[in-house]
């Protein structure tokens, strides 16, 4: 299972940022100490201007490249303008277009980061320069591998960006399950918008989960399913507001990976946000998801061996 990392082009920030940049690495690591999962970490290119023009304005790519940038625009998307900010926004949209070429060959990519569901075609917020999902979808619209996608994204926070992007857009369903009374303030509309109360715990999210992904599969066919597995739901969450345990989020994830492997649809996931008050609880939250997907892919794969040598 390739998991593709941008953590090693660094995006410098200032000191008591609380952008809690180190989850990265420290899921990564975990990752590669790991004796329980076999997966391929993987470095992506770089997402090409003709790959983010594709979403994105020729003048907003121009003032992110070309540090342009207004000091409010800085301040919305929460990152000091670099050099290296942009090299590392383009690899970390790289790696869930990798990620997504990944899932098409072999059922699940992941990326480490990514999940940039605040950044709408022309500006950036929320910690999000590019849409790196919306990139990737028209990536593989743009060279003819998928006609149709899928959004779940499980982020606590709206997926404003993604909404204003594939508004009106029938070969895209976007579907956000987010906290109602949280960032961001306006909100988009998603094809279909999930709103729950400050303090949702662990069977109502699931419930809310479970009745929609039905629902949505029962009238949308999709080539691929994009989903972002945010670990902001958590109750230890800083910017979170609502009360979801460890062991509900890898229920979540076990819910969303399993539709989609008993539907034989290519899933792509990202790591979208997290932002507890410990960053141990942020890397555990984001290591159950990769095990959740490893164990869900080489089960089927067993699965699938097993009747093979049945049948023979």
């Amino acid at each position: 299972m390739d998991c593709f990392y941008s953590d090693t082009f660094e995006l410098p920030l200032p000191p008591g940022h609380r952008f809690p940049m180190q989850k990265y690495r420290l899921l990564r690591e975990q990752i590669a100490r790991s004796k329980n999962i076999q997966c391929k970490l993987r470095i992506p290119p770089a997402a090409t201007t003709e790959q983010l023009l594709r979403v994105h304005t020729d003048d907003y790519l121009d003032r992110v490249i070309n540090g342009k940038l207004s000091a409010l625009e800085q301040r919305r998307i929460g990152f000091p303008w670099s050099e290296k900010m942009v090299q590392r926004s383009r690899r970390s949209t790289g790696a869930t277009i990798a990620a997504a070429q990944s899932a098409l060959q072999d059922s699940i990519g992941l990326n480490l980061a990514g999940g940039t569901h605040h950044a709408f075609a022309d500006n950036g917020q929320g910690f999000c320069v590019f849409n790196d999902v919306c990139v990737a979808i028209r990536s593989l619209q743009a060279e003819q591998l998928i006609q149709t996608a899928l959004v779940v994204d499980c982020d606590v926070h709206q997926g404003n960006g993604t909404g204003s992007i594939t508004a009106g857009d029938e070969s895209v369903f976007s579907m956000s399950i987010h906290c109602e009374k949280n960032y961001p303030f306006q909100k988009t509309n998603s094809d279909l918008d999930i709103a729950l109360p400050p303090g949702t715990s662990d069977a109502t999210y699931l419930w809310e989960l479970d009745t929609n992904l039905a629902r949505i599969h029962d009238q949308f066919v999709p080539d691929i399913v994009f989903y972002l597995a945010g670990a902001d739901p958590f109750a230890g969450d800083r910017l979170g507001l609502m009360n979801l345990s460890k062991p509900g989020l890898r229920k979540r994830d076990d819910r969303v990976i399993s539709n989609c492997q008993v539907r034989g649809i290519p899933l792509v996931i990202c790591m979208a946000g997290g932002y507890a008050a410990e960053v141990d609880d942020i890397v555990d939250i984001h290591f159950a998801t990769v095990v959740s997907a490893y164990e869900h892919l080489y089960s089927r794969r067993r699965l699938a061996d097993k009747t093979t040598c049945q049948d023979s």
